[in-house]
């Protein structure tokens, strides 16, 4: 007998198979759309979670690589590089110069442009911030020789197809290339202190202090004597070890809350296309329903039937998302070489989770209206 149950268990399960394949067969179109919509879900979240942390990534590992042990910014600067201007006298490395311990520091100006790409200018004192350990390595070319000179690093030279000598356009102004230098200390493109303050209108301030100590191990000396300077007790004074451990998606405003308005846009689409799709289907398909229930089958029976349907399209847009994001992934990349883009397996099983529950949402009360259908009523149809 157990044996026969079993049987007859694996003949229903086919049967339930092939009839749900045979439904989304018989509607080329509907499944299409219920595939792309779930898709579409998969790839908003995938890319813009690819974007973000791409450049939170980013701007760690260039934030590493200035190779500072401290960094002194204003009082309510962001941790997000680039956003707070440049509010900071430049007069305060003075007083940072004469403290105890202090080797070097170095006033930047953070400057945020989207043309032609998304990235972080910096505007540098070349003297101070190349005596902060690894100095630039020139791959060609040397230091600034005018106020309208740029230093590049070998990845914007390289995708660009740029030398030392040609011009290239910043903050609406062309400057000449005077060098290129192995990337990975700091930014991706290095303006004189002096002509990005005046670009910006910003004349003797900075956004931040970068400052090297005679040895590390003097940071928290440094930092609580920087913090009882007068008239600095509210600048923000971290070791680049604190600060690099701040830049989470928690401690950045507007990160994780634009993370999780994207997941909730996504999750509506597949949720509403998958609810339309799948309550369209169980009306269409209502004398069908009556005869499977005067075939005995029960409401457990046919809530599995259209469940299973539900999942076979939201597992195709999965697969099908997930693809589409790599090849845009890779399109972007080969596009702009400079984008730093992120990815993780983690993230795929999380827009597997999520795109695979909103669609079975959108299906569970199309699934239980259909269970609830009178045999006889369905039957009687037209």
């Amino acid at each position: 007998y157990e044996k026969q149950a079993l049987t007859a268990l694996g003949r229903s399960i086919n049967m339930i198979n092939k009839m749900v394949v045979a439904n989304l067969v018989q509607r080329p179109m509907r499944s299409l759309i219920s595939v792309s919509a779930v898709a579409l879900e998969v790839v908003l979240i995938l890319l813009i979670v690819a974007f973000f942390y791409g450049q939170l990534n980013g701007s760690k590992a260039s934030q590493m690589g200035v190779g500072a042990d401290v960094m002194v910014q204003p009082p309510g600067s962001s941790n997000l590089v680039g956003v707070t201007g440049a509010p900071m006298p430049v007069k305060v490395g003075d007083k940072l110069r004469a403290l105890l311990h202090v080797a070097v520091a170095a006033p930047v100006i953070w400057e945020l442009t989207t043309k032609p790409t998304l990235e972080i200018i910096y505007g540098i004192d070349f003297d101070s911030y190349n005596s902060i350990a690894p100095a630039f390595h020139f791959l060609s070319g040397g230091p600034f020789q005018g106020p309208y000179d740029v230093i590049v690093d070998d990845y914007f030279a390289g995708t660009k197809r740029m030398k030392v000598g040609d011009s290239i356009e910043i903050l609406v102004h062309t400057f000449r290339i005077c060098g290129i230098v192995e990337h990975g200390k700091g930014a991706r493109k290095y303006l004189p202190l002096a002509t990005m303050q005046d670009l910006i209108g910003a004349p003797a301030h900075a956004s931040v202090f970068y400052i090297k100590l005679d040895d590390p191990r003097n940071v928290d000396a440094v930092v609580d004597e920087i913090r009882q300077v007068p008239g600095m007790e509210n600048y923000s004074v971290r070791s680049m070890q604190e600060y690099l451990s701040m830049m989470t998606p928690e401690n950045l405003p507007g990160f994780a809350t634009a993370i999780r308005i994207v997941i909730a846009i996504s999750m509506i689409i597949g949720f509403l296309v998958i609810f339309q799709s799948m309550y369209t289907a169980v009306m269409e398909r209502t004398r069908e329903i009556g005869i499977l229930k005067s075939l005995g089958a029960s409401k457990l029976y046919i809530v599995n039937v259209v469940l299973r349907e539900t999942a076979l399209l939201a597992i195709v847009g999965i697969v099908v998302g997930t693809i589409v994001s790599l090849v845009a992934r890779r399109i972007i990349l080969v596009e702009i070489p400079t984008q730093r883009l992120f990815w993780s397996v983690a993230w795929v099983v999380r827009a597997t989770v999520i795109a695979l529950t909103g669609a079975l949402l959108g299906a569970l009360y199309p699934a239980f209206k259909a269970a609830q259908k009178d045999p006889i009523d369905a039957l009687a149809y037209e």
